[in-house]
């Protein structure tokens, strides 16, 4: 008889959480570094479609996500696990897909720079308030005694630090920033996905024992989220351009934090760190197939436009 998935603990030790605290703090340095000052003042000329955003990340997507563990009826950790990565923020990842599939990469930025400085604040709250109202997840919550502000002092230095250094040196050396951005990103984002690897490598046993708990929760829960940014840029009446940068800022979310918040305050709680090792897995998949798929349509598009302008002109 396997355990319940509440009681399991994954293997994760000192140094891994060390090595991956450094990497998460190098993908949010990463995302600084391509953030400028003109970002924020593009928002603020923009405050209307931010707003947008910002509500979409930190109140839709956790209170959809809420009713997505009611409706599956899932075990409270894997509950917990995503209540907890529908509260993280996105990372350039976000930004990378939407450039690919021909996005408003600028509203993208914006986004993804305001969604990361409130995060430092709304997260541990949203977390602590989501995760309270959960019937099943409230007790574990209560074992663990979580504090949100302990949590939000983590998250504050996770993001906080290398946000504000990333964004000074953007400001002081912007060559060295984009040189530096280059190759900061695609290590960091690489040095996750070995993190991950290894940690699932180590709890292979466990891996598969459980992963078919957390697999259905973790595919519907990332369709919904890439489902309900897009619905609210459509509902929003934004350009296309824009409404794929709001799929992408809501759908995508930086699941490395949340597995590092996992193993700092939840002890490795199985169904949440599972739902986290996969989500981080899965969404960059989804991510990449629904980009590429909006850039053949691009394509395409213009490719009959071109058509039809010298068939006008024959």
């Amino acid at each position: 008889m396997l355990a319940d998935v509440d009681e399991i603990r994954i293997a994760f030790d000192e140094g891994s959480l060390t090595t991956l605290k450094i990497v998460i703090g190098a993908i949010l340095f990463g995302v600084a570094l391509d953030t400028k000052i003109a970002d924020f003042a593009a928002a603020l000329r923009r405050p209307g479609v931010i707003a947008i955003g910002v509500l979409a990340q930190f109140i839709a997507l956790p209170a959809v996500t809420f009713g997505l563990t009611l409706l599956l009826d899932v075990r409270g950790s894997v509950a917990l696990g995503m209540i907890l990565v529908a509260c993280c923020p996105p990372g350039n990842v976000s930004n990378v897909l939407t450039h690919r599939a021909g996005g408003d990469v600028a509203l993208s930025v914006s986004m993804t720079a305001v969604s990361n400085l409130l995060a430092i604040f709304l997260m541990p709250l949203n977390v602590a308030f989501w995760g309270g109202l959960h019937p099943t997840g409230e007790a574990l919550l209560e074992k663990i005694d979580l504090s949100a502000v302990e949590m939000l002092v983590e998250v504050g230095l996770v993001i906080g630090v290398p946000f504000v250094a990333g964004v000074t040196i953007a400001r002081v050396w912007p060559a060295f920033a984009a040189r530096a951005h280059s190759v900061v990103g695609p290590v960091s984002f690489l040095a996750l996905a070995a993190v991950i690897g290894i940690g699932i490598a180590n709890n292979w046993s466990i891996f598969l024992d459980y992963v078919g708990i957390v697999l259905l929760a973790v595919l519907l829960h990332d369709a919904v989220a890439l489902g309900l940014g897009y619905t609210i840029g459509r509902a929003s009446r934004l350009p296309q351009r824009s409404v794929q940068a709001m799929t992408f800022e809501v759908g995508v979310r930086n699941a490395g934090l949340g597995l590092l918040l996992v193993f700092t305050y939840f002890d490795g709680l199985g169904g949440m760190a599972l739902v986290a090792a996969f989500w981080g897995i899965w969404d960059i998949i989804a991510g990449l197939a629904l980009a590429q798929w909006w850039a053949v349509r691009t394509r395409r598009a213009g490719a009959g436009a071109d058509r039809a302008a010298i068939g006008g002109t024959a």
